[in-house]
C-alpha cells in the first residue's frame, strides 16, 4: 500500500523484503468495506471483487440444553446500508499482486519489490532530521542481500502441507540469523541514503527494534490453529460465515473462501503455553488442528483430502508506544499493533496505516505539503489502533470463552453478549468508523491532543469547520457515498468514486440550487474568489481537484451557461472538463437517491467541503463569497507550504 503511493505520487523509493518470494499460500484472507473503498478509489477493486467469495451472513451456531450444538442466530454479515461493498475474502497473494501490478503501471518499473533483502544496521544523523530540505538525508541504511536460498524459511518438517507458522507469533524473528548468514558467506551489501525510512515489517519489527520502540500489551493463554482446506462435511453451514461454540471443546470461526476452500479458525484446547509464555510450534500440525475441529463441530462430521495451508498463532493485543520517529522514521501494521485475526483487522487496519501515511509522505517529498503534517500519522493511528485493541481483547475473549449452561454460570460467555458485540462492532470492523481528531488537515473544534492519541498537532492557522452545513459529511471521517448524475451526460456515479487516489485534495462545491438568482449569485463570487487566489493558483488542478454538484433539475441546467468554467476548465487541446460536474437528479435506470439529503446539505444554499487525498473530510464550510473563501483558503494555508 505503502509503495502503491509513492508510485502514486511519483516518489522516488525503495521497498525491500527480506522473503524471496511473494505469498503464495496463507495468511490474510479478508477485505473489509473501507479497505474495498480505497481500492477502487487505486482502480483495481474490480478484480478483488470478481475473484472473491463475497460473505453475506452470519450464522451462530451453540450449544442446547443438551450440550448439542445448533444454529441459534443468522444476521446479516455487515449491516444493510453502510456501503456499496460488503465483505468479501480473497488469498493474500492475489492481492498483492494487484498492488504489484498497480506499481508497475504507476512507476513505470521505476518501483519494484526488492526481495530477498534485509536491512542490517540504521544509523540516524539527528541533527539534520528537523531539516526538511531537498539536500537532507538524516537516515543511512545498511542493506544486505540474499540468496533465494537463505531467504527461504524454515517448514515444519512434519508436514508437507505449506507451513504458515513461521509468520505466526509462536515463532522467533529470523532476521539476525538471516544476516549472520549471509556475513558469514559474504553477501553482497550496499548503503542507502534516505530521506524517510517506514518499518511495515510485522511483528517482529526489525525497525522497531532499532529504534528502541516497545509494544505495550499481554497475551493470553488462548492458542488458536487455522487450515485452509477444501472441506468434505454434513455441517450445513459450511459456505456461510459462522461462529461456532461448543459446550466444552472451545470454538471455531467457518469463513467461506474462493475456489471450494474454507478457512477455519479453531481453538487448541489442549496447547498450551510453556514456562516462556510461548507454545510448542512443533506440537502444532494440519492432524492436531483437524481433531481439535472435529470435538468442536461435533456431531457433524469433518474432514479433508486437500490442505492448502495452516498456522496457529497465541491470542494477545499489544500497542506501540511509539509511530515515529522525529517524522522520518515510521512504524505501520502489525510493527505497532498486534490481535486477533478473527474480526478480520490485520490486513485492512494495516493497509489503512500506509493509506494514512504514503499521501502525507508524498506531499512533503516533492515540497507541497508543510513537513508538520507528518505528525498527524501518530495522532490520527495510534488512536486507532487503541480502539482496535480495545474492540478485539471483548472481542477474542467473547469468542474463546466457555459458553454459559444458564443465567446462573456467571464463569461462561453469554451469547446473546457475544451477538451484541458482533452486531455493535460491525461498523468498527467494517473500517468505517474511523473518526480522526483535530488538526491542520482537520477542520474540527475542539482540543486535538485528546482527540488523538496525545501528539501535538497543533496549527498556526487553527480554522473550525461548520458542521451543521453538511451534518452527513463529518469531519474526520471518510467522505460517504451517494449516487449522482453527470451533468454531461447523465451517467450515474457513486460520488465517491470520483475522489481517486492520485495524491489531490479535492474541493468539492455543493452548489445548490444553480438556477435561482440569488444562489447563483453566491455561487459565482465564490468562483471568482477561486480563480484570483494568488497562494492556491499553483495548486488548483495539480494538488486540488474540484468537484461540484448541484441540485436544480439537470433537463433545465446548462453546463457552459449556468455552471462557473472555473468548476470545468478549459483546456486548448482537451476541451471543456465534463467530468467534474455532477447533480442531485433522477436518472432513468437507478432511481433517486437524493444526494444532498442523504450528505445532509440544504439544497438551495449547499455548502463547501474539501476532502483529503484518503477521502477523510478536511473541512466543511458556507459557499458564500469572501468570507466562505478566506476560510477555505485558510485551511490550506496551514496544509501547502
Amino acid at each position: 500500500m505503502l509503495t502503491a503511493w509513492m508510485a502514486r505520487c511519483g516518489i522516488h523509493a525503495r521497498t525491500v523484503d527480506k522473503r524471496s518470494t511473494k505469498i503464495y499460500s496463507g495468511q490474510a484472507d479478508g477485505l473489509q468495506i473501507r479497505s474495498l473503498e480505497i481500492f477502487e478509489s487505486f482502480g483495481f477493486c474490480d478484480r478483488a471483487w470478481k475473484e472473491a467469495n463475497h460473505l453475506i451472513e452470519m450464522c451462530m451456531w451453540n450449544p442446547g440444553s443438551d450440550g448439542v450444538i445448533r444454529r441459534s442466530d443468522r444476521v446479516p454479515d455487515v449491516p444493510v446500508g453502510l456501503s456499496r461493498f460488503t465483505e468479501i475474502v480473497l488469498h493474500q497473494g492475489r492481492i498483492e499482486r494487484f498492488f504489484l501490478d498497480h506499481i508497475k503501471k504507476h512507476s513505470k518499473d521505476s518501483i519494484h519489490v526488492e526481495r530477498a533483502v534485509v536491512p542490517e544496521t540504521l544509523d540516524i544523523s539527528e541533527d539534520l532530521c528537523d531539516e526538511h530540505s531537498a539536500e537532507s538525508y538524516p537516515l543511512s541504511v545498511k542493506l544486505r542481500h540474499l540468496t533465494d536460498d537463505e531467504a527461504a524459511p524454515a517448514q515444519n518438517k512434519g508436514s508437507t502441507t505449506s507451513d504458515g507458522l513461521f509468520r505466526s507469533n509462536l515463532a522467533e524473528d529470523d532476521t539476525d540469523a538471516l544476516i549472520e548468514k549471509a556475513k558469514e558467506k559474504q553477501g553482497t551489501s550496499e548503503i542507502v541514503r534516505a530521506k524517510y525510512l517506514v518499518g511495515c515489517d510485522g511483528a517482529h519489527s526489525w525497525t522497531r527494534r532499532q529504534l528502541g520502540f516497545q509494544l505495550e500489551g499481554e497475551p493470553t493463554d488462548y492458542i488458536w490453529g487455522v487450515l485452509d482446506i477444501i472441506p468434505i462435511t454434513d455441517f450445513p453451514d459450511i459456505r456461510m460465515r459462522c461462529a461456532v461454540h461448543s459446550a466444552s471443546s472451545g470454538s471455531l470461526m467457518v469463513i467461506p473462501r474462493e475456489n471450494k476452500l474454507v478457512r477455519l479458525y479453531i481453538q487448541l484446547n489442549e496447547i498450551k503455553p510453556d514456562a516462556s509464555g510461548r507454545a510448542d510450534r512443533s506440537k502444532i500440525t494440519p492432524e492436531t488442528i483437524i481433531c481439535a475441529a472435529q470435538k468442536i463441530i461435533a456431531p457433524y462430521s469433518l474432514r479433508y483430502e486437500y490442505c492448502d495451508w495452516y498456522t496457529a498463532y497465541q491470542i494477545g493485543q499489544r500497542v506501540g508506544t511509539d509511530f515515529d520517529y522525529k517524522n522520518r522514521v515510521f512504524l505501520a501494521g502489525d510493527a505497532v499493533h498486534t490481535h486477533s485475526p478473527k474480526a478480520g483487522q490485520g490486513m485492512n487496519v494495516s493497509m489503512q496505516d500506509a493509506y494514512n501515511l504514503g499521501w502525507k509522505l508524498g506531499l512533503v517529498v516533492k515540497g507541497i505539503a508543510q513537513p508538520s503534517i507528518l505528525r498527524t500519522y501518530q495522532s490520527e493511528r495510534r488512536r486507532i489502533a487503541q480502539d482496535l485493541i480495545a474492540f478485539d481483547h471483548k472481542f477474542s475473549r467473547l469468542f474463546s470463552g466457555r459458553p454459559a449452561k444458564d443465567i446462573l454460570d456467571e464463569s461462561g460467555v453469554s451469547m446473546a453478549d457475544f451477538k451484541e458485540a458482533f452486531l455493535k462492532g460491525n461498523l468498527f470492523a467494517a473500517g468505517l468508523s474511523v473518526d480522526y481528531g483535530a488538526s491542520m488537515l482537520v477542520a474540527k473544534a475542539g482540543d486535538a491532543s485528546e482527540q488523538g492519541d496525545g501528539t501535538d498537532v497543533s496549527s498556526q492557522t487553527r480554522v473550525v469547520g461548520k458542521q451543521e452545513l453538511a451534518t452527513n459529511i463529518k469531519l474526520g471521517m471518510r467522505f460517504p457515498s451517494f449516487k449522482v448524475l453527470n451533468q454531461a451526460d447523465a451517467r450515474v456515479w457513486h460520488f465517491q468514486q470520483r475522489l481517486q487516489s492520485d495524491g489531490r485534495f479535492r474541493l468539492i462545491v455543493f452548489a445548490g440550487n444553480v438556477l435561482a438568482p440569488p444562489q447563483q449569485a453566491r455561487l459565482t463570487a465564490f468562483c471568482a474568489a477561486l480563480s484570483s487566489c494568488s497562494f492556491l493558483a499553483p495548486h488548483l488542478y495539480t494538488n486540488i481537484a474540484v468537484l461540484t454538484c448541484h441540485s436544480a433539475k439537470r433537463i433545465e441546467t446548462e453546463l457552459l451557461r449556468d455552471v462557473p468554467a472555473v468548476l470545468h476548465p478549459f483546456d486548448q487541446r482537451t476541451g471543456w472538463d465534463y467530468d467534474s460536474v455532477y447533480v442531485d437528479d433522477a436518472s432513468y435506470h437507478e432511481g433517486y437517491a437524493e444526494a444532498y439529503a442523504g450528505y445532509g446539505v440544504a439544497r438551495e444554499t449547499g455548502c463547501v467541503v474539501v476532502a483529503r487525498p484518503d477521502q477523510y473530510v478536511g473541512y466543511v464550510g458556507a459557499l458564500d463569497g469572501d468570507a466562505g473563501w478566506e476560510a477555505v483558503e485558510a485551511y490550506f494555508r496551514g496544509v501547502f507550504v
